[in-house]
């Protein structure tokens, strides 16, 4: 299991990624729009350095919804393989069988 405080600070990294979406786009527009001044442009590009660093959506790490690990994670599943394996040898994944040999 990870620490609570390693899955909360990506909650917290996700809603402000959702805050300034619209800002951030709306800038990132400006600054690269060739037909405005370079004035204009570089005000935008300090505007977008003035943002918070969280959030930008590459700071945003893929966690296992299960246990908040964040390596070895599918993204169609959205889980760790680790939790994949448990919920497999359980039984609670439909069509998905522990293989042996």
């Amino acid at each position: 299991m990870a620490k609570k405080s390693m899955v909360e600070r990506e909650k917290k990294r996700q809603r402000m990624v959702a805050k300034f979406a619209a800002k951030r786009a709306a800038l990132k527009d400006v600054a690269k729009d060739e037909n405005r001044s370079m004035e204009e442009r570089f005000k935008a590009h300090l505007k977008l350095a003035e943002l918070p660093r969280n959030s930008a959506p590459s700071r945003l790490h893929n966690r296992c919804q299960v246990s908040g690990r964040p390596k070895a994670y599918y993204r169609k599943l959205k889980i760790s393989r680790i939790a994949l394996r448990d919920l497999a040898s359980n039984g609670q994944i439909p069509g998905m069988v522990k293989s042996s040999w």
